[in-house]
């Protein structure tokens, strides 16, 4: 898990620099942060783990973003992973204090002890930024109703992510 961090750390050091070079000034942006779960399984769950993004600007106001997370817990008392890849569109207002929206769709992944399941996943979902210094930007709060299909069943999740956002 470290080495995969690394990894993925040191490529998105290498796509700023690239970035910065070709001119996709305001652009691009990166987020990467804590997230918090509660997986509506049977029993529930509360899970914490990571979520990053990517964000590619057409405008000023309107994106095409990627999102990936995990998250860990115990569910039903079972060691368990949920992981979601979404993609779609978000739309911004852009200034020192920056609300957004978007609505993503595409896949979960969830594995528990010797269980595991594949299924759709979408996030409808809002959040602000504020402004640090230069690029650095800090999510305060990304809350996002992400309902999942695994198992032959559907789980209305909420998520709460917090983090770091360098847009370039």
């Amino acid at each position: 898990m470290v080495r995969r961090l690394s990894l993925l750390l040191a490529l998105i050091f290498i796509v700023s620099l690239s970035v910065q070079a070709q001119g996709f000034a305001d652009k691009l942006e990166l987020y990467g942060g804590y997230s918090y779960m509660r997986f509506r399984s049977s029993p529930a769950a509360n899970t914490n783990g990571w979520d990053l993004a990517g964000q590619y600007k057409f405008s000023r106001w309107l994106g095409a973003v990627a999102d990936v997370g995990g998250e860990y817990g115990k569910v039903g008392g079972v060691n368990s992973n949920v992981y979601t890849y979404l993609f779609g569109p978000q739309v911004s207002w852009p200034s020192r204090v920056s609300p957004f929206a978007h609505v993503l769709i595409g896949g979960s992944h969830f594995l528990g002890g010797s269980f595991s399941s594949k299924g759709i996943a979408m996030a409808i979902g809002a959040g602000v930024d504020t402004h640090l210094r230069n690029q650095l930007y800090w999510r305060v709060i990304q809350m996002d109703y992400i309902p999942t299909h695994l198992g032959g069943n559907t789980q209305g999740n909420t998520r709460l992510s917090t983090g770091i956002v360098i847009r370039f």
